[in-house]
């Protein structure tokens, strides 16, 4: 064998080392709320979000564009509309995400996808907010898997914490005493003190009837809120239906005043997500409080 062929041999196996070098150090770790480390090549630009909270998350961040596809159930903002639906967030399509051929799956912990997608092998990152920090947390986390600055999750995290601040110094300081139920399902289920709808509450400086020892979203016996006869109901248009036909609702304090807000499907969306939105709900919830009693 020739100096000059052992030579080019060494030339094309060292090219190889370097690109392989170049490759690693482009590599980075994303650990997700498994406590799982996903190991990712360079920034998807295929992405699957298969819970609205993080397709709304993805969008704030300036990245919506690197969405390929959405559960049924993200609808903001009004670009998402047009992707692929790839079945709930629960139990999505495994097929048609797959067909999706994303680079990136972001589902929800409760979602029973994520080892279904990870054995067809897919990058599948999990992440649930349920409170204010997680907001916060998954916000970064997001940030990191997409390759976008964390300064920029941290600046939309400011401007979030910022507009909940400003709603809750809207409201006169009278509105302490105030009582709230929020219901979040027919069952019915309210929204505790735990939750991040109660901590927006909390935030806003009112009291809500249900205390943290319930739990974030208990069950609830419907006498229970004829008892603490709150001063303010605040229920979506979806489980409205039947309220006020409870046995001994029509004398709760707040039906008696008019002070019940039965809020709109869009509206009830972004109240009932922990993301971006979360300051667009304190507003709601705080109009609604300001909102003056009239006799019914």
């Amino acid at each position: 064998m020739t100096g000059a062929l052992l030579w080019r041999r060494w030339w094309r196996a060292l090219c190889v080392q370097l690109l392989v070098c170049a490759s690693a150090a482009h590599a980075y770790e994303v650990t997700d709320d498994r406590g799982h480390i996903v190991v990712l090549a360079a920034p998807p630009q295929r992405v699957v979000s298969l819970l609205p909270s993080l397709t709304e998350t993805v969008c704030e961040l300036g990245q919506c564009h690197r969405l390929v596809g959405v559960d049924r159930y993200s609808n903001f903002p009004a670009a998402v509309q047009k992707l692929p639906q790839l079945g709930g967030g629960i139990d999505p399509n495994i097929e048609a995400v797959v067909a999706m051929r994303p680079d990136l799956v972001l589902v929800a912990a409760s979602s029973r996808a994520a080892e279904r997608l990870e054995a067809l092998g897919l990058k599948v990152v999990v992440l649930e907010p349920k409170t204010h920090a997680d907001v916060r947390r998954v916000l970064r986390t997001v940030a990191l898997a997409l390759g976008v600055p964390t300064t920029e999750a941290d600046r939309v995290w400011r401007h979030i914490d910022a507009a909940v601040s400003a709603a809750a110094q809207s409201l006169p300081t009278s509105a302490s005493a105030t009582r709230v139920y929020f219901e979040v399902n027919r069952a019915p289920y309210g929204a505790g003190a735990s939750s991040f709808i109660g901590e927006t509450l909390a935030r806003l400086g009112v009291q809500n009837i249900l205390g943290p020892d319930l739990g974030p979203f208990p069950k609830l016996n419907p006498e229970y809120v004829v008892r603490a006869n709150p001063d303010v109901v605040m229920v979506g248009e979806r489980n409205f239906s039947g309220m006020t036909d409870r046995p001994g609702w029509r004398r709760i304090r707040a039906l008696q005043t008019g002070r019940l807000c039965v809020f709109g499907l869009a509206e009830s969306d972004v109240l009932v997500r922990p993301g971006p939105r979360m300051a667009e709900a304190a507003r709601l919830m705080a109009a609604c409080i300001a909102r003056p009693g009239k006799p019914t």
